[in-house]
């Protein structure tokens, strides 16, 4: 193998490294947070239970969680969206599209 190929594959797979210790990282800071959060807003010694049917209590899980959903999906998932698939099926479908209008 060419050492400027395997200088590159060395390179993204730093990268695919990066990017995965980066999501955990970041889900690892949305439990421990999220913990914190709701033992700091649950008063046990008072009202017990009766504080958790607050919405508040979960608007940050829940709008944190989307955003670590996304970013899971960008880590694990390339491209998840506009991916190596999309691109080839979009290419095929305007070069069909191409045929059918120099008819």
């Amino acid at each position: 193998m060419k050492p400027i190929e395997e200088d590159k594959r060395y390179k993204e797979a730093k990268k695919r490294v990066d990017d995965e210790r980066g999501f955990y990282t970041h889900l690892t800071f949305y439990i421990v947070i999220n913990i914190i959060i709701l033992f700091i807003n649950t008063n046990f010694s008072s009202q017990g239970f009766k504080n958790w049917g607050q919405w508040h209590l979960y608007a940050t899980p829940f709008f944190w969680g989307i955003g670590l959903l996304f970013h899971g999906l960008r880590v694990f998932k390339r491209n998840f969206v506009f991916g190596k698939s999309w691109e080839q099926r979009k290419i095929k479908e305007l070069m069909d599209e191409d045929d059918t209008l120099d008819v």
